[in-house]
């Protein structure tokens, strides 16, 4: 489960590193690379289903599709209007707070080992994203927390499934109208280049549609609270795929936050693993 763990992580890290590049360099508007993303994916994961997984019937869900899109366009509307670091920290901060706080509805038991992990992590967020964080604009913040609503809805939704190919594809399929009415709705403000066209599908097709699909196998298996603290990992991620992929700067500051997160994220991991060890003896 770890390796799966981390390379969901990764390919949500890269799709990050997509966006940036795609709407920071002006390859595409978000409405054309948000619609792009969603139907390529829709495209990719029918396409896996039909033929790796004959026997799987694709499972609708409006809800969750609409939580998708959701999340998708209102993550690529913000991101336009915010830096690296105060979009990150909108968003997964939001993330943090509502699958916290579904956890703890549901009963979860957040033991000292636990929330010292989470609060390591959060700390090493703070280091990490503060500094370069910047005052934003209203609309962009709030459209950033809709998305990281949306987006925590949409992995709590998760923990129900117990097919994720056949779900994960469904939820991609029923976007795809509303990734074709949109763009005609703002049909005068779009652009897109053949490189906004490349970014868009591979984001959409590899680190959306099959990060979901990975996604979505592992969250019946996380505690809502283990969930959303994995999830801290991806700005740091993305920080590092920035200085391998764009050539940013690795200063000390970079590493030491990226130490600390990762090392918090350990300790949740690693409390739930325990608990489950004395679960079972």
């Amino acid at each position: 489960m770890l390796i799966k763990i981390v390379i969901a992580m990764i390919a949500f890290a890269g799709n990050s590193v997509l966006c940036r590049i795609a709407l920071k360099d002006m390859h595409a508007d978000a409405i054309s690379f948000s619609s792009l993303r969603l139907i390529s994916g829709a495209i990719a994961l029918y396409l896996f289903i039909t033929i790796a997984s004959e026997s799987k019937k694709i499972e609708f869900r409006w809800l969750n599709a609409l939580l998708l899109c959701i999340y998708v366009f209102s993550f690529s509307v913000a991101y336009v209007s915010l830096n690296t670091g105060t979009g990150a920290l909108l968003l997964f901060g939001t993330v943090q707070l509502v699958m916290t706080v579904w956890g703890l509805v549901q009963k979860e038991k957040l033991v000292i080992l636990k929330i010292t992990g989470i609060l390591g992590a959060l700390v090493g967020i703070a280091i990490l994203l503060l500094p370069g964080a910047e005052r934003p604009s209203l609309y962009a913040s709030v459209m950033m927390i809709i998305s990281g609503v949306a987006w925590a809805m949409y992995s709590i939704a998760g923990k129900k499934i117990t097919h994720a190919v056949a779900s994960t594809s469904g939820n991609f399929i029923l976007t795809v109208p509303v990734a074709l009415i949109i763009p005609l709705i703002f049909h005068t403000h779009l652009h897109i280049d053949i490189n906004g066209i490349m970014l868009g599908v591979l984001s959409g097709a590899l680190t959306s549609g099959g990060a979901y699909l990975l996604w979505y196998s592992l969250l019946p298996l996380l505690k809502a609270t283990t969930a959303s603290t994995i999830q801290l990992s991806v700005p740091c991620l993305a920080t590092l795929g920035g200085i391998v992929l764009l050539g940013e700067t690795l200063t000390a500051r970079i590493l030491l936050a990226s130490v600390i997160i990762l090392a918090g994220i350990g300790l949740v991991i690693f409390s739930d693993m325990r608990k489950g060890s004395k679960q079972s003896d």
